[in-house]
């Protein structure tokens, strides 16, 4: 296949995995074959120790305008997360940005709505161009919270918020979104990409992809924890992070003033 047909492309660049979904003519719009193409990335991106971090982009004009409407118009009670090589549907969903170790990245470009929107606030880190638009967008098809957003979102924003942002379904901005906590950061579209790269260039030279693993699972498990058990998970991580080669190669490589040279993610 041309790879400009290619439903996403993927390339490797200084240790970071760029994921582009690449059907700029729908905006990105999530069909079976984005969704096959998108989770087979991922898992190529987790497999390769030479990946230590991982950005998500769109093509064009829009990040992932939500589920496809010819899509949508053929579905009978089943999901869109997309469909395997034999035809049968394809498990894989937003869950897997938690599953996967490494950093994972979204830099939204443009247009963010329904399933595009969910994949967006299960990623661990979120930049935005300036101006892109925001939609949960459910409540206008007469569905609900899908795909866990009504786990991610009142995470991300609190409870009321992701209230309003839900039922409403109201279209809100970038910058709107840096205000409630959606993204992380708001960037002038033309440099959006560049700078986002950079961000995780810098992660993946200068951080440990184990120390990184490790912070991931923290973060996600321990919400659900109360504080006394979070601090003891944590006192017992840090023993064992000590007794780590990465510890002592960060400290050398401060000492001496280098950068540090960590080992890929072992498990």
């Amino acid at each position: 296949m041309n790879e400009s047909a290619s439903p996403v492309l993927y390339e490797l660049d200084d240790g970071v995995a760029l994921i582009t979904l690449n059907r700029p003519d729908r905006l990105n719009a999530w069909n079976a074959a984005l969704g096959a193409a998108y989770h087979d990335f991922l898992d190529r991106a987790e497999a390769d120790p030479e990946v230590r971090v991982i950005v998500v982009t769109g093509a064009g004009k829009g990040w992932c305008a939500g589920a496809d409407m010819d899509l949508l118009q053929g579905i009978d009670g089943g999901g869109v997360s997309g469909s395997s090589d034999d035809g049968s549907p394809d498990r894989r969903d937003t869950r897997r940005h938690l599953e996967i170790k490494k950093p994972i990245i979204a830099a939204i470009n443009g247009a963010c709505a329904g399933l595009g929107f969910v994949y967006a606030i299960s990623a661990d880190i979120r930049f935005a161009a300036e101006g892109a638009k925001f939609t949960t967008a459910f409540s206008h098809r007469g569905l609900i919270a899908e795909y866990g957003s009504s786990w991610y979102l009142p995470k991300l924003v609190g409870q009321s918020v992701a209230l309003d942002l839900l039922m409403s379904g109201r279209v809100f901005l970038a910058e709107e979104a840096k205000e409630l906590g959606v993204v992380n950061r708001v960037i002038p579209a033309e440099d959006l990409l560049a700078e986002t790269m950079a961000y995780a260039k810098q992660m993946a030279s200068s951080a440990a992809p184990n120390s990184m693993a490790i912070m991931k699972d923290q973060i996600y498990r321990h919400r659900e924890l109360s504080v006394d058990e979070a601090v003891e998970d944590s006192i017992q991580l840090m023993q064992a992070s000590l007794r780590r080669p990465d510890f002592k190669e960060g400290v050398a490589s401060f000492v001496e003033k280098r950068a540090p040279q960590f080992d890929p993610y072992t498990g």
